[in-house]
């Protein structure tokens, strides 16, 4: 089952400015950087501290790239702030369909690849008592890149 906090997303206008307040605050580094062409997002992962199991957590700082994307939608109705939460597991295909059981809807029929080449699908958040929630699984050799 979940095993960890994978990381916190956070939506902001803009990345370079947000990843400059964490860094200069709060002393986090960034650990990887991409931009996700199917989401329409650029974003920088900032590592927290390592886990138990191996995993680590993470602070995700998403900038949307166009005005379509989830992300711009999100931030032109919300403003910029916490997007979503993401739980680490194991397997993220079980624990889905486990919590799909339990009457929760999965918004992906199937994961899809997210950050680091990871595995990930997300939870309604009217299901999640208003919490966008995303489920993950890491790749097997997370890449660090900045």
């Amino acid at each position: 089952m979940l095993t960890r906090i994978d990381h916190i997303g956070i939506a902001c206008h803009d990345l370079d400015k947000t990843v400059e307040f964490y860094t200069s605050t709060y002393g986090f580094e960034v650990f990887h950087t991409e931009v996700n062409q199917e989401q329409g997002v650029r974003e920088a992962m900032l590592k927290i501290n390592e886990t138990s199991d191996g995993g680590a957590s993470y602070l995700q700082l998403l900038e949307p790239t166009r005005e379509d994307s989830t992300v711009a939608k999100w931030l032109a109705k919300n403003g910029e702030g916490v997007h979503h939460i993401a739980f680490g597991t194991a397997d993220v295909d079980a624990d889905a369909a486990a919590v799909k059981d339990k009457g929760v809807r999965v918004l992906y029929d199937e994961p899809r690849t997210g950050s680091m080449g990871s595995r990930i699908t997300f939870l309604h958040p009217k299901d999640c008592h208003g919490v966008l929630t995303e489920l993950v699984t890491s790749a097997a050799e997370p890449s660090q890149d900045h």
